[in-house]
């Protein structure tokens, strides 16, 4: 992936000096002027959706002026006429794709979604014609090869080098002849990328379970059943209890209803989604795209998908990947098929007649929760309510590095429910922006996410502070009772804190590499290392707090739930190993898939050896992260970055949760440093050496 891309950019747009109607538009379209508004963030109150389509086509106007200028420069190529010039090219189009694109993630409608899919193939043919360009590429070529002649500090070599491997990667030493196949491949993927995503949007949407009778709830935590009954209400059915494909809506369900056929009803939707033979499907999708990418990878010299994703990766190639993932496959499995064994007794022992099916594993696993560890969710979620984890990962921050946030309530937000806060720097120095989105609804895409706004860069010699945001789907409030999360949903946002960080800490001169612009199996290692103090014993002490009574969790409670850490790690290690390994399947082909997408997944899944009651984390038709998501032949990263983060975290466990030396190693080598160096490198100057995978084994009990 093109680390630059056309996404986020600086978020002050430069103004276009036009004339007549230009200049008109210019002053009624908020996306072409100058942002006027606290830290210049954009103007979500002023920006309409009518306002994107004129504005794309200003900023792509303006951003060909901008490459015609640098290809036309009648001086000789230097690394500021022609590198520093690309870099700074097309500020005003990354302002506009920036907003245009969290939009349509965060808080779409149908208008965003078709200009989305009327815009994937111009934003494709646009980015074509800038990388296909051979006089453009002859001019970075020249600097590339001439580079020991300007005087290049590590931060300009790595510009340099990075640009120059984006034009090659993106097929400028192609033929003319292939340039343009690629040119149509890329526009026919961009158009069927976007398809996918909004499909999944709109099948996760459109199922309902509708219960009428109180005693189809059986089981149900009353928060859950309140919840579904304010779901209900809302949509006109009073008196009604409606469940939804969201994650705080199904999963709950899953795991306590006592009522079998709804648990298969709605788990039967929830994996069935793009699978329906309907218009919303997604199976000739998926086959389009990895059979385009793998045409792709072809053209530009690579025998697989994965074999070109993963040149830029840690990881290096798809033989290392692998080495990986048997490694933890054959315990993971072992221990899942343990862990089937007991749920099966279970059953038994109730002296019912069935085998275990994927709809039962979250619900008898958390009956042997009970039983074997006294533990309960309920009894855990009123110590996390959304506003004491969220207090609990800034305290964190605070503590590692001195950051403090500040509530804003005069910057505009794209929704009612979203936060605002500046961040500030030990020494009270505006370090950046955090937008907080936290509840799921039908205009949001599922899972959780972090992005930018403005990414950080140096601009005259002074740090231009960055503006991001953290997208979740968490549990809503009921009523008087505040958004209580369950401990997976407090260690997801102590994840994406984690990437704020890395976007909020960065401290570099150029923004495509600053922040999160690095390999896809490294830019996990921020995120994952903040869930360890999210579940540690001395940090829950401090911000896991009863909502009711603001007693902090007890230490029994604390202690259960450590003992229970590794309890059903086989199934959780095995259904992402799963997902992981199946896309592995679908871009690592060297010839055509032909076949049918659930036969494809069958056999791939069969052949690593999964059992019939657990699934893939993602089935095909909804692995959003690998076919809509910049994750393709790239899923694994979380495990391999999970190798890096557990000994990371050791290194604290070592020196003190929060030893300041620690810290500031990890900010120095790790947070600040974006993509300007190598990762390993940047690891073994934090750690001292390679990180070693036995903490990841402890942590999952997998050794």
């Amino acid at each position: 992936m093109n680390k630059k891309s056309f996404i986020p950019f600086l978020v002050v747009a430069s103004m276009f000096v036009g004339c007549g109607s230009e200049n008109k538009l210019q002053t009624d379209n908020p996306l072409l002027a100058a942002y006027e508004t606290p830290f210049n963030v954009p103007p979500f109150d002023k920006i309409k959706d009518e306002h994107f389509k004129p504005a794309y086509e200003e900023a792509l106007k303006k951003h060909n002026l901008e490459i015609d200028t640098i290809v036309n420069n009648s001086e000789a190529p230097t690394f500021e006429n022609t590198i520093l010039a690309l870099e700074n090219a097309g500020s005003l189009l990354s302002n506009v794709a920036t907003v245009f694109s969290n939009l349509n993630s965060a808080n779409t409608n149908d208008s965003l979604q078709a200009l989305a899919k009327e815009l994937a193939p111009q934003l494709s043919a646009h980015s074509d014609e800038i990388k296909l360009n051979a006089k453009l590429f002859e001019r970075v070529k020249s600097v590339y090869t001439n580079k020991d002649q300007f005087g290049l500090d590590a931060e300009d070599q790595k510009l340099l080098e990075e640009t120059y491997k984006s034009f090659v990667r993106s097929g400028a030493n192609l033929s003319d002849e292939n340039k343009e196949k690629l040119k149509k491949i890329n526009a026919e993927m961009s158009v069927l990328t976007t398809q996918f995503g909004q499909n999944l949007l709109a099948e996760t949407n459109a199922y309902e379970l509708v219960v009428e009778k109180e005693e189809d709830l059986a089981g149900l935590p009353e928060g859950l059943k309140s919840a579904a009954a304010d779901v209900a209400k809302s949509k006109g059915k009073e008196g009604k209890w409606v469940f939804t494909l969201s994650n705080p809506s199904v999963m709950p369900f899953l795991q306590y209803a006592d009522n079998r056929e709804l648990r298969k009803d709605i788990w039967n939707a929830y994996q069935m989604r793009g699978n329906n033979g309907n218009d919303n499907d997604n199976k000739e999708i998926l086959i389009k795209i990895a059979n385009l990418r793998l045409e792709k990878a072809k053209l530009l010299g690579y025998e697989s998908h994965a074999a070109y994703v993963l040149e830029e990766a840690m990881a290096a190639n798809a033989a290392n990947v692998n080495q990986l993932l048997s490694k933890l496959w054959a315990p993971a499995i072992n221990k899942a098929k343990v862990e089937a064994a007991d749920i099966q007794k279970e059953i038994d022992a109730a002296q019912d007649t069935f085998k275990v099916a994927p709809y039962d594993w979250r619900y008898y696993a958390e009956k042997i929760r009970v039983k074997r560890f006294a533990l309960n969710e309920e009894e855990i979620k009123p110590y996390f309510s959304l506003a004491a984890v969220r207090e609990g990962a800034f305290e964190t921050a605070n503590k590692l590095f001195g950051l403090s946030f500040v509530a804003l309530n005069n910057v505009p937000t794209y929704h009612e429910e979203v936060e605002v806060y500046e961040v500030k720097d030990k020494d009270g120095s505006h370090l950046g922006l955090l937008y907080a989105d936290f509840f799921p609804r039908e205009s949001k895409r599922g899972g959780a996410w972090m992005t930018s706004y403005r990414k950080q860069s140096t601009k005259d010699g002074k740090r231009v502070a960055p503006v991001i945001s953290i997208v979740c789907n968490f549990t809503k409030p009921v009523g008087d009772q505040p958004a209580l999360l369950t401990f997976d949903e407090a260690s997801t946002l102590f994840h994406e804190f984690g990437h704020a960080l890395h976007g909020l800490l960065s401290n570099v001169k150029y923004q495509s590499l600053s922040g999160t612009s690095v390999s896809r199996d490294f830019v996990e290692l921020p995120s994952q290392i903040m869930e360890n103090w999210a579940s540690d014993a001395e940090v829950l002490k401090t911000y896991a707090k009863h909502y009711k009574t603001g007693e902090a969790i007890p230490d029994s409670l604390i202690e259960k739930m450590d003992k229970a850490g590794t309890f059903d790690q086989g199934f959780a290690t095995t259904e992402y190993l799963a997902a992981s390994l199946l896309d592995l399947n679908y871009h690592n082909i060297k010839t055509p898939i032909t076949g049918d997408v659930n036969a494809f997944e069958s056999a791939a899944m069969r052949k690593a050896g999964l059992i019939e009651s657990i699934i893939p984390r993602y089935r095909s038709t909804y692995f959003q992260h690998i076919f809509s998501g910049g994750y393709s032949a790239g899923y694994y990263a979380y495990i391999w970055a999970e190798v890096l983060d557990s000994d990371a975290f050791a290194a604290f466990k070592e020196n003190g949760l929060y030893d300041q030396a620690t810290a500031t190693s990890f900010r120095k080598n790790i947070l600040e440093k974006g993509g300007t160096g190598n990762p390993a490198e940047l690891y073994k100057l934090f750690r001292g050496k390679d990180p070693d995978p036995i903490h990841l084994m402890k942590k999952r009990g997998l050794n």
